[in-house]
């Protein structure tokens, strides 16, 4: 089987003007799945394009539509499995923040971790059988990344999922998530032209808006599981569209 992944980001990361910076997203298990969603989200977009009468050009993403538009697109997706990220970022190290290649190199880690924490709960829940994947496809919302840092995403995803990484500190090896993975294929995708990627993009935006209100936990949303950070306090809620 096959895992396709559409992600976005929202806020600013930037601990001097900013309390939270946001990952948010989507999880697809097949490509039957991942074409039935993209299907119905088209349509929720249609009606709300011809409702709130919004020319065919016009994306239709979060900072361009009104809040009970968002609020019905992601009500659409309840059916859908969803993740977030939530970073405090005044909880931070603030020597995080001295360079762009450590900022990034940060979010990066809190990427992986989200995506890791998600899978690894799918897989005790039984929902996901490790031994059964053998693609995961990674998209997330174009950037300012480097080429060389969207390399270095790629390949810690990578280690992370089907070699095992190493934890130099504790001396620890921790073993892969997916040993017959054959490969993390990521692209950063124009959201204007990829479907999901909008999702991704309102996805983000409701937890980022929840988290401001919330001390950056994101509770009580379907089908949806959240990561909180530096607190390593994880927030599981809604699974029961996952449970046997």
């Amino acid at each position: 089987m096959n895992i396709y992944v559409y992600s976005d980001e929202s806020g600013v990361f930037d601990h001097l003007h900013n309390d939270y910076f946001v990952f948010g997203g989507i999880i697809c298990f097949s490509t039957k799945e991942r074409n039935d969603n993209a299907r119905k989200y088209s349509h929720v977009e249609k009606v709300i394009r011809e409702s709130g009468k919004y020319p065919e050009d016009y994306e239709l993403k979060a900072s361009n539509i009104t809040n009970a538009e968002k609020g019905k697109i992601f009500r659409s997706l309840n059916n859908v499995f969803k993740f977030s990220v939530s970073i405090r970022e005044k909880a931070l190290n603030f020597s995080i923040f001295n360079s762009k290649r450590h900022k990034q190199r940060y979010l990066d880690y809190a990427y992986k971790l989200v995506l890791k924490k998600c899978f690894e709960t799918l897989i005790k829940q039984g929902y996901l059988n490790p031994d059964d994947v053998d693609y995961i496809y990674v998209y997330a919302d174009e950037h300012s990344t480097a080429t060389d840092g969207k390399y270095e995403l790629r390949e810690n995803l990578l280690n992370e999922f089907k070699f095992g990484t190493f934890n130099f500190e504790w001396d620890k090896y921790f073993d892969p998530i997916f040993p017959r993975l054959k490969d993390v294929c990521l692209q950063f995708a124009d959201s204007s032209r990829d479907t999901l990627v909008r999702a991704a993009d309102i996805v983000a935006n409701h937890c980022y808006h929840i988290a401001l209100g919330n001390g950056g936990t994101v509770k009580g949303q379907r089908n949806m599981f959240s990561f909180l950070l530096p607190d390593t306090v994880v927030v599981e809620d809604g699974f029961d569209y996952f449970k046997k």
